[in-house]
């Protein structure tokens, strides 16, 4: 066993290994514990969660029970300190205590990184993160006009904090890793410098440690740990997908890309199963069936994708986990029993999602989830051709519902994207399909790695703004590699359009540059198709379009490459720099440029009208300009940046060198 307490000046210690993990004395007690009085609204996902606990306790004086440690309140144990392996187990043990602060041992300057998939800030120091899977909000900076205007509508506008995909894992620079072991809501609170606090609302709180020589094992250790994605498919990898949700003409459009040269892998059409105009704007119908709105929307649509297949390009569609009440599987639903209940009737609990109503599937059932994964995912979808999908949503599960396994629904709310992933990977599996068929899916928490093959970054607005915009891509995809996420992607182009903020030409064209760096490259139309441009727009976007669909093609031998050091090591296909420079401290923070692979450094222009930025090259060098063949030493430097040309680095000793040499030719031809 790795984990022992050990005694120390006025107090104990709790070492991992040769670390200092918690640390207790009189002065500085290690846990507090208090009785919780919550309150928790939600509206259309967007939660506002308070507490005002009372009774606290900070027991100062301890004992020793056998391999156990007592936190003793005036003379009477107050909380139990447990080991179990290499974990450890807090226990409040007064009736009625259901907080438990844990205050985990900080070294000066301590560099911290994780908690699950966060937009704004890759390092966490300094700041606290509630954990709690949600809308992620629209602009999500309190100091912006477009937040303000979205907190007053329905407490929409965000905060740095808020995302889909949260964790409660923690890594940090003694190349150590926590993790709570716990579904519940959480803090991780990094505000305190001499401190990793972590709050749980709950009576026990369970905490897992992994150690190592550094991140890269660390990294390795977390993605085994809550479980590998299995390879990208070669076609996900080998060109774009086009999204585009006009209906049949979806198919003349994508032949003007096939026209305008792009490589092209798939067609995704989130519209397959309908529309509906709302005043967001143009909305999915959720009802998850090839059935009269799909059939009126998409004709044939079964022949049309054998049509596709046969050259090649599979055919993606759309699910999430709630069922419009006027939509036709919405009454078998309610007659089976597959929904959510209320607390005080056997009604169906609706939430609104947008001025139409919805049942929530309830996944807590197994005979729901069977349901869900064969007749829906597979018999309307698989079985049709459809090879992938976005799996949407997750995050909606609200707190006063009724479960089928009588679980708490506050416990069940960061269990609930896990569950559906689970559905998602059941319906590939059941059709042989695991591996080919591909989903992607924005909400997530602890445990989801081992079900979704590939994240995606959510609704970013189509902006360059700090907290909501292009940049959040790259700081989502660093932060959730660190905790097993080995593949994330982003909406091309941005999604959200609200309040007269449209997206620019160069915009579309600094996305498309930044996603033909990633491992899958897809396109969105957004929630405001008609009143936005769109990548067959004008003749210049088509081509912009094009010429990075080519370069990512291109570099699919590096991509399965990278799936190969995924699944044999648990690294991320996109690193933080310091994942391969961690002795260069000034690396920490870096959060708008990164590692593609070991190979490549990749640092895209994500601020408006720039055309030249400070690229840092990490080690000694050399690092060769893709564009232009200079080589650079290690260092920073100022790079020019045009719009066509971000500066994009590889190392002239990598095996994939002359696969990188050709990019300039591939882009320009």
């Amino acid at each position: 066993m790795n984990l022992r307490f050990s005694d120390s000046k006025g107090g104990f210690e709790l070492r991992f290994g040769a670390h200092v993990v918690l640390r207790h004395s009189v002065q500085c007690p290690s846990v507090v514990i208090a009785k919780g009085d919550p309150q928790v609204a939600m509206y259309r996902g967007n939660f506002r969660i308070d507490d005002a606990p009372s009774g606290r306790i900070a027991p100062t004086e301890w004992r020793a029970d056998g391999a156990d440690m007592l936190l003793l309140d005036a003379g009477e144990p107050a909380v139990r300190l447990r080991l179990d392996g290499d974990a450890l187990v807090v226990d409040a043990l007064r009736g009625g205590y259901d907080r438990i602060t844990t205050r985990f041992h900080a070294e000066p300057d301590e560099a911290v990184w994780g908690g699950g998939e966060q937009m704004s800030y890759l390092m966490l120091a300094g700041r606290r993160f509630p954990i709690w899977t949600s809308e992620p909000g629209v602009g999500r900076d309190k100091s912006t006009e477009l937040t303000r205007i979205m907190d007053a509508d329905g407490m929409a506008g965000g905060d740095y904090w808020n995302s889909n995909y949260p964790q409660p894992t923690f890594l940090t620079s003694r190349w150590l890793a926590v993790h709570l072991d716990n579904f519940g809501y959480s803090v991780l609170d990094f505000s305190d410098p001499a401190a990793h606090c972590v709050d749980y609302w709950g009576a026990q709180a369970r905490f897992e440690f992994f150690a190592a020589e550094g991140p890269r094992e660390i990294v390795g250790q977390l993605s085994a740990r809550f479980g590998r994605q299995p390879a990208l498919p070669d076609w996900a990898i080998g060109g774009a997908i086009v999204g585009l949700k006009s209906g049949t003409s979806s198919f003349d459009r994508l032949e003007r890309f096939v026209d305008a040269g792009a490589a092209i892998s798939g067609l995704w059409c989130e519209d397959w199963a309908g529309i509906r105009e709302t005043s967001f704007g143009r909305r999915l119908f959720w009802d998850w069936t090839g059935g009269a709105r799909s059939e009126q929307r998409y004709p044939d649509l079964r022949a049309r994708i054998a049509a596709l297949n046969a050259r090649g390009i599979r055919f993606l569609a759309y699910a999430n986990p709630y069922l419009a009440v006027d939509g036709t599987l919405y009454e078998q639903a309610k007659a089976e029993g597959h929904f959510c209940l209320r607390q005080d009737s056997d009604e169906v609990y609706l939430v609104d999602f947008g001025e139409f109503d919805c049942g929530v599937v309830d996944f807590t059932r197994p005979e729901t989830r069977d349901w869900f994964a064969d007749h829906i995912l597979g018999r309307e979808m698989l079985d049709i051709g459809i090879d992938g999908w976005m799996a949407d949503f997750g995050e909606y599960l609200p707190t006063d519902v009724r479960l089928a396994d009588g679980s708490d629904p506050m416990e069940a709310h960061n269990r609930w994207p896990v569950l559906w992933a689970e559905v998602n990977a059941q319906a590939l599996a059941s059709r042989g399909k695991t591996g080919d068929a591909l989903f992607f899916m924005r909400a997530g928490f602890s445990g989801v790695q081992a079900h979704c093959p590939l994240l995606w970054a959510g609704d970013q607005c189509v902006d360059f703004t700090r907290h909501d915009g292009i940049g959040t891509v790259i700081t989502g995809a660093l932060s959730a590699g660190l905790v097993g996420n080995a593949y994330s992607h982003s909406d091309c182009g941005g999604y959200t359009s609200l309040h007269g903020n449209v997206r620019t030409e160069e915009l579309m064209q600094r996305w498309c540059e930044l996603a033909a760096f990633a491992p899958v490259m897809r396109s969105h139309e957004g929630n405001r198709p008609d009143d936005n441009l769109q990548y067959d727009s004008t003749p210049e976007l088509l081509a912009c379009f094009a010429r990075w669909s080519r370069v990512h093609a291109h570099l699919a031998p590096y991509v399965r490459h990278l799936s190969h050091e995924a699944q044999d090591k648990g690294l991320p296909a996109q690193r933080p720099l310091f994942l391969h420079y961690p002795d260069n401290r000034g690396l920490f923070t870096v959060q708008d440029q990164y590692l593609y692979g070991a190979d490549l450094l990749v640092a895209p222009v994500i601020e408006q009208g720039v055309e030249a930025r400070h690229v840092i090259l990490p080690g000694e060098g050399p690092w060769r300009h893709c564009w232009t063949g200079e080589d650079f030493a290690g260092g920073i430097h100022d790079i020019p940046a045009p719009v066509g040309m971000p500066p994009v680095f590889y190392r002239p000793d990598s095996a994939f060198a002359p696969l990188f040499g050709e990019m300039a030719e591939v882009l320009n031809r």
